[in-house]
């Protein structure tokens, strides 16, 4: 018997909650290492460009009040039926489509803001910081976290490519960092470099399966990689990712 479009939505989401937050390794390593840098509490906290909500998650869980936005309406529908799925209430975790240029419009003010692995996918890069500046409260915080730009993997030379949702540059080190959150008016609190060498190395194969057998067909293999990846340390002498703490002064 063919199984209904309900059913297969059912084992989607099913899927979705037992491998949370997904397949990508690196995505994994930021979701267990940034857990740290998120600050807990009865807070207000912003992740802009969302993605799946691993970060959003880990905010929730630490007893933050979430606003999600992302660009992509895919992802507002997919991670919204999935934290209802697990009972997550709509009044802590709310999920909204959201160009990350319009954030003024939310006419609100945070304690906190997450952007990970979404700066790099900017032109505009200066105008969202001050952006995050002038909506984080006096002494709030914004956790950043970015490819490392000097890392093999992310080291193409670009600096100013076209908005198409693939990167507009290599990505960050810690003074390109510094030098466009000081102007900003925030100063750099906490630094983490993410990623080591075994998590990307396996995840450049990973990658590579997916490509060719899809998310179903790369299962076993990704079990198989899974417990090496909790071997991954923090500050790698190249990590893949880069993370700071920014307090606004």
């Amino acid at each position: 018997m063919q199984a209904s479009g309900d059913d297969v939505h059912k084992l989607k989401l099913i899927a979705k909650d037992v491998f949370f937050p997904g397949l990508d390794l690196h995505t994994r390593c930021r979701y267990r290492m940034l857990d740290a840098f998120i600050r807990p509490g009865n807070l207000d906290t912003l992740d802009a460009g969302c993605g799946n909500g691993a970060l959003t998650f880990r905010a929730f869980r630490k007893g933050n009040r979430v606003l999600a936005v992302t660009l992509l309406e895919r992802e507002v529908a997919d991670t919204a039926a999935l934290f209802q799925a697990r009972g997550i209430p709509a009044d802590r975790v709310e999920f909204r489509q959201l160009n990350i240029y319009d954030l003024r419009s939310l006419n609100r003010r945070f304690d906190q803001i997450i952007c990970s692995e979404t700066l790099e996918h900017i032109r505009r890069d200066r105008e969202v910081v001050q952006m995050f500046a002038d909506l984080l409260k006096p002494g709030g915080h914004l956790l950043l976290c970015c490819p490392y730009a000097l890392h093999p993997e992310n080291n193409l030379g670009r600096t100013d490519e076209p908005e198409t949702g693939y990167h507009v540059r290599d990505g960050y080190t810690f003074e390109s960092y510094e030098a466009i959150l000081a102007p900003a008016g925030f100063k750099i609190t906490q630094r983490l470099g993410v990623g080591s060498p075994v998590v990307s190395n396996l995840d450049r194969v990973l990658r590579r399966l997916r490509l060719k057998l899809g998310d179903a067909g790369s299962l076993p293999v990704f079990l198989l990689m899974l417990p090496w990846t909790w071997l991954d340390y923090r500050n790698p002498k190249v990590p893949f990712s880069v993370a700071v703490v920014a307090k606004k002064c």
